[in-house]
């Protein structure tokens, strides 16, 4: 029987804190890069999708093999001794391209550098925690990713302003030191309960049952609010320099007031999920979303922009910190690194079609369009929630 240690899932909350702060400045500031090549914001937003088209092949094989992987390392941290080097050397040559044929070389590479640690790195929390604590446990971690995407918004617009090189040699540092963290304090073979070296992982025809309606409708949901989230994220930036006027450092840094309000919620959002049930504390979230992203679309001030941006990093909590173990409930523990993989192809395969899609509607429609696009996403959402009924394993769905 796994027990639950709060430090330890701080501990593994330095994965979190490196990725997001690695995917907080890259789609902050690859856009601007872009800029300087290409003149359509659809191609912009296309570019940006380049880490998704890797995330929606390779994230359920890698999350499966890390299933079936066995190691003196565990399963998934050899993934993360592997990954993790690789993304912190290409992400810090993405600001020192010389071509746009570089540029683009040096962000194929980075990602899928991330996509090979990923995965295991997210289904390390499960692994870890008992199943009746992994809301508070993805709490516990998102409130590290949210503060690695504050000090991203906000130190990394500094850092960009000073030298375009700086945030992303940062984040390479840091990315090292978190692997470095993770080893030494983390051991899956000691503090993992289902680990043992001769477990197997279910086979291809044993996971038919996992695809049940609850599931199908559930990653539907999925798709589509991160179809709206992507999407605002990865175009954000450009929307304030272009519609409201912001200078680049502003609109990055406005960003971090999302992020802060995320980080703040975070926990009591976990709290509230174990309590009430995910599913309730997830629609209430994409309720707020619809209502936020509407009236975003009339702001034009910087500092009312930015207060939007609060309660909307509150209402994301709500919706974040509850899907992941959401998902998880609806299967059986040894399919764990599979329904991480199907997460992440779910939210992939949302973040390629949103960027790409929503760039289109801009061109055609200008900047304003953003945000009625994203509520009508998150529309489609709430929908499917409303279909839920499987209530899952023992914990509160």
């Amino acid at each position: 029987m796994r027990e639950f240690s709060a430090k330890k899932i701080w501990l593994l909350g330095l994965g979190f804190f490196s990725i997001s702060i690695t995917w907080a400045l890259y789609n902050a500031f690859v856009p601007f890069f872009l800029e300087k090549y290409l003149s359509s914001v659809s191609a912009i937003g296309f570019m940006m999708t380049i880490d998704n088209y890797f995330a929606i092949f390779l994230q359920p094989i890698i999350g499966r093999l890390s299933d079936r992987t066995r190691s003196k390392r565990g399963k998934r941290m050899p993934f993360l001794m592997i990954g993790m080097p690789l993304a912190a050397l290409f992400g810090a040559l993405i600001p020192f391209h010389t071509s746009f044929i570089v540029l683009i070389l040096f962000m194929v590479l980075m990602n899928l550098a991330m996509s090979l640690y990923r995965s295991p790195t997210v289904a390390l929390m499960p692994d870890l925690t008992p199943g009746n604590k992994r809301t508070q446990a993805n709490g516990i971690i998102n409130l590290m990713g949210g503060i690695g995407s504050i000090l991203a918004f906000a130190g990394g617009s500094y850092l960009f302003e000073k030298h375009t090189s700086l945030p992303f040699l940062s984040s390479s540092l840091i990315t090292i030191a978190c692997l470095g963290a993770l080893l030494y304090f983390i051991s899956e073979s000691r503090d993992s309960g289902t680990f043992t070296p001769t477990e197997n992982a279910p086979k291809l025809a044993s996971l038919r049952g996992e695809w049940n309606l609850s599931t199908l409708l559930l990653l539907g949901a999925i798709f589509f609010w991160f179809f709206s989230y992507q999407g605002v994220e990865a175009l954000f930036t450009l929307y304030g320099k272009n519609q409201i006027g912001l200078s680049e450092g502003q609109a990055s840094f406005s960003l971090a007031f999302f992020s802060l309000a995320f980080v703040l919620a975070a926990l009591p959002s976990g709290m509230l999920g174990s309590r009430l049930g995910k599913r309730k504390v997830i629609m209430a979230g994409v309720i707020g979303l619809i209502a936020i992203f509407g009236l975003l679309s009339f702001v034009q001030d910087l500092w009312t922009l930015r207060l939007f941006l609060l309660a909307g990093g509150v209402f994301w909590a709500l919706i974040n910190i509850n899907s992941y173990p959401f998902i998880v409930a609806l299967g059986k523990e040894s399919s764990i690194g599979t329904r991480t993989g199907i997460y992440y192809f779910a939210s992939s395969l949302a973040a390629i079609s949103s960027p790409p899609l929503l760039g289109k509607l801009i061109d055609l429609l200008g900047y304003g369009i953003l945000f009625y696009a994203a509520a009508g996403g998150m529309a489609i959402a709430l929908l499917f929630l409303v279909f839920i009924r499987d209530q899952g394993r023992n914990e509160a769905i």
